[in-house]
């Protein structure tokens, strides 16, 4: 396994790299100080691992992880960080751990260890083309392009094809998991959409985002913290 430590502060970054060679395998593949240089060498190289702190400039890294999350490849992803606050947005986004500046050595090898159990073939997800839903107590398979948009609705998550809906008993964070993860994007904590099938984005308040999507009349939001994301995949 290989990695990058993404973090603006030099001393942060050599005690950090200080530990994984001293106490793991994994190989360090570069450092950056600027999460747009990282992002840059993520895209074309794949790191298994990002060792990433949140507060960065130009794209802070929390922006940075929700990018990454999105990535075809599953990247494993590792906060470093001293704002305890982000922690639930982290997970949101499936990163690996959350771990509070300034860290002990044992809680960094505990997560070197952790992340050295985990199988080489288990980094990548291989989406299915087909999914099946629920539909008037049946089952129903359909391709997964066809599905424009999901909306959380309390503990449900409910799917939208141009034509029909299908409600999941899980929560949307779950229903992520079995989605492309390159052509659907969780643009609020509420609603991931297939980026294929927008047909229109409008600024909204507070320089967010509404999104129309091809054959269906309800807009889905861009939330401020997802917006940097959204911008970045759809080139804006």
């Amino acid at each position: 396994m290989n990695c990058i430590v993404v973090d603006d502060e030099y001393p942060a970054r050599e005690e950090l790299k200080h530990f994984i060679s001293k106490f793991s395998s994994i190989k360090i593949e570069g450092e950056f100080d600027d999460s747009i240089k990282a992002l840059e060498f993520i895209e074309k190289n794949k790191p298994d691992i990002v060792f990433l702190d949140i507060n960065m400039p130009r794209l802070d890294g929390m922006a940075l992880g929700r990018i990454v999350n999105n990535f075809e490849k599953k990247i494993i992803v590792v906060f470093i960080t001293a704002y305890r606050e982000h922690a639930v947005d982290a997970f949101e986004i499936e990163a690996f751990d959350y771990i509070l500046k300034p860290y002990s050595e044992d809680r960094i090898v505990s997560t070197l260890k952790k992340l050295e159990k985990i199988e080489g073939n288990s980094i990548k997800i291989l989406a299915s083309k087909k999914i099946t839903l629920r539909k008037d107590n049946k089952l129903k398979v359909i391709d997964v392009s066809e599905i424009c948009f999901c909306e959380a609705q309390e503990r449900e998550t409910v799917i939208y094809t141009s034509s029909d809906k299908y409600i999941e008993n899980c929560s949307i964070s779950e229903f992520q998991k079995k989605l492309p993860r390159d052509i659907f994007f969780k643009t609020h904590r509420s609603y991931i959409v297939n980026l294929d099938k927008i047909n229109e984005i409008i600024p909204w308040f507070n320089n967010t985002y509404m999104i129309k999507i091809k054959g269906i009349s309800q807009e889905v939001p861009v939330s401020r913290n997802n917006i940097n994301s959204f911008k970045h995949l759809m080139g804006i």
